[in-house]
């Protein structure tokens, strides 16, 4: 895959591309809102548009390393969800397969139900957990008991809890999610939580490997993504740029320093639900293979079907996520205009999203505000990569989806 830009063959108008670095550099690399960014635009098989801007911190003048890698976070889960398909298709699991087939420790779940005078009583589910809920985020999970809660990277730092350390791992995380009653019985409500994380454990136990030695030898090494794992090796920490988020009050505060050198320790726990790191171009063959309808470079990781499949709205009646969502609840992506696939959102198109693209176009981003999405209609993908916490404060996605569509000439 040549990552040489090649507007005119992809379709676009090169000039209107060029809107995206004056509108992104001066709206938010300039006044200091973000240190930097990368943004890569394919279509039809080639390169349009790939570019490089900011530093690689706010406090120094290093320029952002053009191989930069980044903190993934939740973009981890469409990688999980390809992996745990790749095993439907080798038929070693159905979707429809209670998730206790493999993971026992789910067999008994109870559910919280809220009586009128507010007290609590637990029932038993009225159907087991699918691995499509997992997929889904329709399991009934919730935030989990406060071990489960911790922050994944406080974890990597040393954190404790009663049952999980630096030391835990899927497992371990799975036995303790499985001690707490579900939220909602199971396929009946969205709820963003650890739902991920167990699609990763069913990879393990599946396929009897590490999750990240599967990742690596079906997904990662077939496509070339060399530089996609859940560490970074000593020697490659200087392209790993800072982290910061912007508090309450408009400011920018660094949260993790690069020359902290974290991200080169190799965490015990591989999070299929926010684990990755890795590099736009890395990235950009995933959505590739993707948009290709699962292959890339004469290397195919899942069928065309699969892909589909993966890219449906599985929700009730082809539904919303505002109408099965937790009231209050978060997503990567807003809830109106929104369908549900196999984690992945679903756009329903432009009357419903009031947004340019059309319906079927499938996305998901990470808590540092890293964004993708990937166009079956357009034969198109475009990927935004930043480290700012959280995710939402800026409208990237609307912005650079405005940009990307102006462009397009055919």
């Amino acid at each position: 895959m040549d990552m040489t830009p090649n507007p005119e063959a992809a379709g676009f108008d090169a000039g209107r591309l060029d809107r995206i670095d004056a509108h992104f550099r001066d709206a938010y690399v300039t006044p200091g809102k973000i240190a930097g960014y990368q943004i890569v635009v394919g279509r039809h098989g080639h390169v349009a548009y790939r570019t490089t801007v900011g530093k690689m911190d706010l406090e120094t003048p290093d320029a952002l390393h053009d191989q930069a890698i980044w903190r993934l976070y939740s973009m981890t889960k469409p990688v999980t969800a390809v992996a745990l398909l790749s095993l439907v298709e080798q038929a070693r699991v159905k979707l429809a397969d209670p998730i206790h087939r493999f993971l026992p420790e789910w067999r008994d779940v109870q559910v919280s139900v809220r009586r009128d005078d507010g007290s609590i009583e637990l029932v038993d589910a009225e159907r087991p957990i699918s691995v499509k809920h997992a997929l889904m985020h329709m399991t009934g999970i919730g935030p989990g008991p406060k071990e489960a809660r911790l922050n994944l990277d406080a974890l990597a730092d040393g954190g404790s809890a009663r049952s999980l350390d630096s030391s835990a791992t899927l497992a371990d995380l799975s036995r303790v999610l499985a001690t707490e009653p579900l939220r909602f019985q199971p396929g009946t409500t969205w709820f963003y939580s650890w739902s991920s994380d167990i699609c990763a454990r069913l990879v393990e136990v599946i396929a009897d490997e590490s999750f990240g030695d599967y990742l690596r030898r079906t997904i990662f090494d077939p496509l070339g993504m060399g530089d996609t794992g859940f560490h970074v090796p000593e020697s490659e920490a200087d392209r790993v740029p800072s982290l910061y988020v912007r508090t309450p009050d408009k400011q920018v505060r660094l949260v993790d320093d690069r020359a902290r050198k974290r991200l080169c320790r190799e965490p015990a726990l591989q999070s299929g639900g926010g684990g990755l790191v890795g590099t736009l171009d890395d990235y950009a063959r995933f959505c590739q293979a993707l948009c290709a309808g699962g292959a890339l470079d004469g290397v195919r990781v899942l069928g065309r079907p699969t892909v589909e499949l993966m890219r449906t709205n599985h929700l009730p009646g082809g539904g919303e996520l505002k109408d099965v969502a937790v009231p209050g609840g978060y997503g990567e992506v807003g809830f109106d205009g929104s369908g549900f696939g196999l984690q992945v959102a679903v756009g329903l198109g432009p009357a419903a999203t009031a947004g340019v693209g059309p319906a079927g176009d499938y996305m998901w981003g990470g808590a540092a505000s890293t964004l993708f999405w990937i166009d079956p209609t357009e034969d198109l993908y475009a990927i935004f990569m930043t480290q700012l916490l959280p995710s939402g404060v800026f409208d990237f996605r609307g912005q650079l989806r405005s940009l990307v569509y102006a462009a397009i000439e055919d």
